[in-house]
């Protein structure tokens, strides 16, 4: 049986593939599976992955025959994976030589759930490293106790789920599934669930992971309404602190984020088509009245001038809209 579990959903990625799989083989080894998941990619990438199955020591390649989405092609790898722990990685994004030994060799040290790393973002041929925002690296930390304060950029402001790995005990029973029903955003939902569930966790200095920035066919780039799936991402996180014991111990973090993202979009605005823009005032504005009423007034109060000022006006036209 294999040790680690590699997941890497492809989908229309021929530009980059070839990078990818290249760094999976320098990092190829007898306790290492690779499950390469097609989502029903329309270019070269399913000829590229019947290729480099044959030539990938422990890879897989499972194939949808319509587009599922990241969320539904990182499950499909969760319910093939056969290792003791799990790790993703995009398939437009690559790893340094080793990178995936080092990562099993922490993750075993610590003993812990899972083990979070630093990561380098490439732009071109721009390097910058991106350090997770941990406050101390290379010790064992209760998952809970990094969320907040809501001012402060913490650990579930790090979606990066490919910049980690996680024990295998984590998916047990349906566990940590990725929201199917989000075309965007999953990550950041995961991200704050799994700091709910686990039990341990650390970060590491680890520089392995490279993050492919900017790529056209990102959904990062996208300006259609994929986008606005911040919104029901962010609804759910707020009814899974509702059933939580603690969940008001991290409302405030919970609805500062979300207010930070709503003003974001609102700021960028421009960018999407009139239909779709229509549509995000219209959620943002519904989106307010369903926050908890006194957590969004003392996050309002605490914002910077700006953003705090947008965010008033949608909420004073939503009361006008009543």
């Amino acid at each position: 049986m294999p040790k680690l579990s590699v997941i890497v959903p492809c989908h229309n990625v021929q530009e980059f593939a070839e990078d990818t799989l290249r760094s999976l083989a320098n990092n190829a080894g007898p306790t290492t599976e690779f499950i390469l998941v097609d989502d029903c990619s329309t270019d070269a990438t399913p000829e590229m992955l019947d290729r480099w199955e044959q030539r990938l020591p422990g890879a897989t390649v499972i194939r949808h025959e319509e587009n599922r989405g990241i969320a539904r092609s990182r499950n499909a790898g969760i319910e093939a994976a056969r290792g003791d722990y799990l790790t993703f990685l995009d398939g437009d994004d690559w790893y340094g030589p080793g990178h995936l030994d080092e990562l099993v060799r922490v993750i075993e040290r610590l003993d812990c759930d899972f083990v979070r790393t630093d990561h380098v973002q490439s732009t071109g041929t721009k390097r910058v490293v991106r350090r997770a925002p941990a406050p101390v690296r290379d010790a064992v930390l209760h998952p809970r106790d990094v969320i907040a304060p809501p001012q402060a950029e913490t650990m579930v402001d790090y979606p990066f789920v490919w910049a980690g790995v996680y024990r295998r005990a984590l998916f047990e029973d349906g566990a940590l599934r990725f929201a199917a029903d989000l075309r965007t955003a999953e990550d950041r939902l995961w991200t704050w669930r799994l700091h709910l569930a686990a039990r341990s966790f650390a970060v590491t200095g680890l520089l392995g992971v490279f993050y492919r920035r900017g790529v056209t066919t990102s959904l990062t780039q996208i300006r259609d309404a994929r986008q606005l799936d911040f919104i029901p991402a962010h609804d759910a996180l707020l009814a899974d602190l509702a059933a939580d014991p603690e969940g008001d111990r991290f409302l405030p973090k919970a609805v500062r984020t979300y207010c930070a993202l709503i003003a974001f979009h609102l700021a960028n605005i421009r960018r999407y088509h009139a239909p779709v823009a229509r549509q995000l005032k219209k959620r943002v504005t519904s989106a307010l009245q369903r926050m908890p009423q006194d957590v969004l007034d003392r996050t309002l109060a605490e914002m910077d001038h700006e953003r705090a000022d947008r965010l008033q006006r949608m909420r004073a036209a939503a009361g006008k809209a009543a």
